[in-house]
């Protein structure tokens, strides 16, 4: 396996042996999640927003609109923070103080560059696209001149990258433990998909595409 290599930014202060090793485990967590949050400084101030992402290898592509303040912000030059976050549980503890959540994060560090070349701007599109919604590459109409020109990719390496995980159970001081006076334990956290809605000016005749019926999730009738 290959190990994540931290540097000095990437190491983590706290809770030291929630950090996992292995780069397997950041591409998990990427290819889980589907929304990250990019972090830059404008004009002296921090500014975080959500925005869709896709990886190809050690490649994170993110892209926007040409006008987005984030974006171009992000491909001029300097060092900006990607994050991503899995929520699996919340930790009931017997103390307040205690509770907690289990969890997947990564936070990657770096300087993106601008995607420029067409065929590796179109090939950043396609990656995003299948990470969002597989199958939709091939299934919808593709992107035309205008899209392209309107649309702008950037690249992150993920050379510089920390993965971090709580997957326990409550952790307790012995003193509430043996006080026996609350509840303890792990409420999990899924997020799954239900049953696709098709839209309104969808002609009857139309069926749900197999590749968007391979990602329902089994029981999501009976979660709804």
């Amino acid at each position: 396996m290959t190990s994540l290599s931290p540097t000095a930014r990437t190491t983590l202060g706290r809770k030291r042996n929630r950090a996992a090793t292995e780069r397997a485990t950041l591409y998990a967590v990427l290819d889980e999640a589907l929304i990250c949050h990019l972090g830059v400084l404008r004009d002296g101030a921090p500014l975080v927003l959500p925005t869709g992402y896709g990886r190809d290898g050690d490649t994170l592509y993110l892209h926007g609109s040409t006008g987005a303040t984030s974006l171009r912000t992000a491909a001029g030059e300097i060092d900006v923070c990607v994050t991503v976050t899995l929520l699996d549980g919340i930790v009931y503890c017997r103390s307040v103080n205690n509770h907690s959540v289990n969890y997947r994060s990564a936070v990657i560090l770096g300087r993106p560059r601008e995607v420029t070349d067409r065929d590796e701007k179109m090939h950043g599109l396609h990656v995003l696209t299948d990470h969002l919604s597989p199958g939709s590459w091939e299934h919808a109409r593709g992107v035309n001149a205008k899209e392209f020109a309107a649309v702008s990719v950037i690249a992150l390496d993920l050379a510089e990258a920390s993965v971090k995980l709580r997957a326990e159970g409550p952790d307790d001081e012995p003193s509430d433990v043996a006080a026996d006076a609350a509840w303890a334990g792990v409420l999990p956290v899924r997020t799954v998909f239900g049953e696709p809605e098709p839209s309104a000016d969808l002609p009857s005749g139309w069926a749900v595409p197999e590749h968007v019926r391979a990602r329902v999730t089994p029981t999501a009738a009976t979660i709804r």
